[in-house]
């Protein structure tokens, strides 16, 4: 008994050291035969990864990195909108359709190494000084932020501060460096950019975006303008990117009959939700069109998509983005987040706004202009395949995107040489800018219109740009004054206008003048 237990014991030793000289030997040489349960289904092999690699990898890592970029990697496999947004975007993100904050007014990427201006907020400090889309920010104070792989929080850092504070902001545009000085100021997050009278019975409203103060600015902007006399409604979503859905579905509201369909929501794990027009609407009896472009998207796209569907208004401009797929927050304990795609958006005759997922995705815009399409309706890719019918019969296609009614083309016969190098330098900005520290005690109290135009019309502001944009290295030709005087004199106007108590509204009262959509829809509410 004693023998077969001992040779037990030495078997069960022998057993443990080979086990032991087996496991050095797998290390090693990396033995394929080492194999766990990696059950895709369960998420398991990415969990199991992520363990080897922090166990074993020869050097330091940083596993909340590695963690955030294995999100980011499988998520990419998805849907272009479902996103992981680490704590500093979440917050950003949330910031913009929600509340106030204090810095200058911009939101920017780092894709390389060099910060690019994403957009601009509009009416903020830096739309103002004149920072625009796609600068590289090289410098904020006199501290270098580019290719020195500085921290996008600390950039952030950088640019923000107190309401009143200055900073410098140096951009590199087109090849060319630019130094701007901006006074930081609080950020509001309104919507309503602007809401006047174009005349005596046709009201205007330029909406930025679907945020949570949305439904009462636009009801308060409404109520002014039916207390001036409007029958007739030009609605302005042009570069509206979306944002809340419930907003966007109370304002179709304010002009939909009771049970008039809106949108309808279904997806694999969420039952077809329809949403439906109560009657309750003030706007019911105004006439209406409603102006989108390329940059018209998500919510933007559902008001379109059903005041089209229900033969209710007149969509003026140019195919919208193509955004119809619904995201769910799920927030986590880190302050970072997920927007997760749990459901697409179809208007009331079942088209799908979302436009098809292709690996040119993200440079569907470009693809645009390079096909024809922002300039000839023809030249519009339409999927004839997916056809569709408004209440009353007439022919809508699905595909992405809502198709307008009224086709715009965009107009590039006025931008000549010094249309392009003013640009280019942000003279027209820059200028306004100037305009202003030179006439602040006056410009500041206008508050009224038709004493702005007088104003600006007594301070030359055509001889003064003239002069300005000479001393800077770009000269008017005389060939070009024409084109000068009846497209690029009223922008000027209106970045100066908008130092006046009006605001925006200076800004696009004159630049309506220019805007090719709002005569389009003016000549449909004409012909009506």
């Amino acid at each position: 008994m004693r023998k077969d237990r001992t040779y037990t014991a030495l078997t069960a030793l022998l057993g443990v050291i080979l086990g032991v000289f087996a496991t050095l030997l797998a290390v090693k040489y990396a033995d394929s035969r080492k194999k766990f349960d990696g059950d895709y289904n369960r998420w398991r092999k990415l969990n199991l990864i992520l363990q080897e690699v922090e166990r074993n990898y020869v050097d330091t890592i940083d596993m909340k990195a590695m963690t955030d970029a294995a999100v980011v990697a499988a998520l990419s496999k998805l849907d272009p909108h479902t996103v992981y947004l680490p704590p500093v975007q979440l917050e950003a993100s949330e910031t913009e359709l929600a509340g106030n904050f204090e810095g200058i007014g911009i939101q920017f990427n780092v894709p390389n190494d060099t910060a690019i201006v994403l957009s601009v907020i509009p009416g903020g400090p830096s739309e103002k000084a004149g920072l625009m889309q796609g600068d590289r920010i090289l410098k904020v104070d006199s501290a270098v932020i580019a290719g020195n792989r500085t921290p996008q929080d600390s950039m952030v850092a950088k640019m923000k501060g107190p309401s009143g504070t200055k900073v410098a902001i140096t951009v590199r545009r087109d090849g060319t460096d630019i130094p701007f000085e901006i006074t930081r100021g609080k950020i509001p997050v309104h919507c309503v950019d602007a809401a006047f009278m174009i005349n005596d019975t046709t009201g205007y409203i330029r909406l930025s975006k679907f945020t949570r103060t949305t439904y009462f600015e636009f009801s308060e902007a409404a109520d002014k303008l039916l207390e001036s006399g409007m029958k007739r409604l030009l609605f302005d979503l042009r570069d509206n990117t979306g944002g809340y859905f419930d907003q966007a579905f109370l304002v179709c509201n304010e002009f939909l009959e009771k049970d008039d369909p809106i949108v309808y929501m279904e997806g694999l794990h969420r039952p077809r939700q329809d949403f439906k027009a109560d009657g309750n609407g003030k706007l019911k009896d105004i006439d209406l069109e409603v102006l989108i472009n390329e940059s018209s998207a998500s919510s933007s796209e559902i008001f379109a998509g059903a005041i089209q569907d229900n033969d209710r208004g007149i969509i003026v401009g140019r195919r919208s983005f193509g955004k119809g797929l619904v995201q769910e927050p799920v927030n986590f304990t880190d302050g970072s987040g997920l927007r997760l795609t749990v459901a697409r958006f179809y208007t009331p005759s079942g088209r799908c706004i979302q436009k098809p997922y292709s690996e040119d995705y993200a440079y569907d815009i470009y693809e645009r202009y390079a096909h024809g399409e922002m300039t000839d309706a023809d030249s519009m890719k339409v999927d004839k395949s997916q056809e569709y019918h408004t209440r009353d019969g007439r022919t809508v296609y699905g595909g992405g995107g809502i198709i307008p009614d009224v086709f715009v083309p965009v107009d590039t016969t006025k931008a000549g040489d010094f249309f392009i190098q003013a640009n280019r330098k942000s003279l027209p900005v820059r200028f306004a800018s100037s305009m202003f520290d030179r006439y602040r005690r006056t410009l500041t109290f206008i508050d009224d219109f038709r004493s702005l135009e007088r104003y600006l019309e007594a301070l030359d502001l055509r001889s003064k740009f003239i002069e300005y944009a000479a001393r800077e290295g770009v000269v008017l030709k005389r060939s070009e004054e024409k084109d000068f005087d009846t497209y690029m004199m009223p922008q000027i106007k209106a970045l100066v206008g908008r130092y006046s108590k009006l605001d925006d509204e200076a800004f696009y009262r004159f630049y309506l003048e220019i805007d090719e959509t709002v005569k389009a829809a003016l000549h449909c509410a004409m012909n009506r």
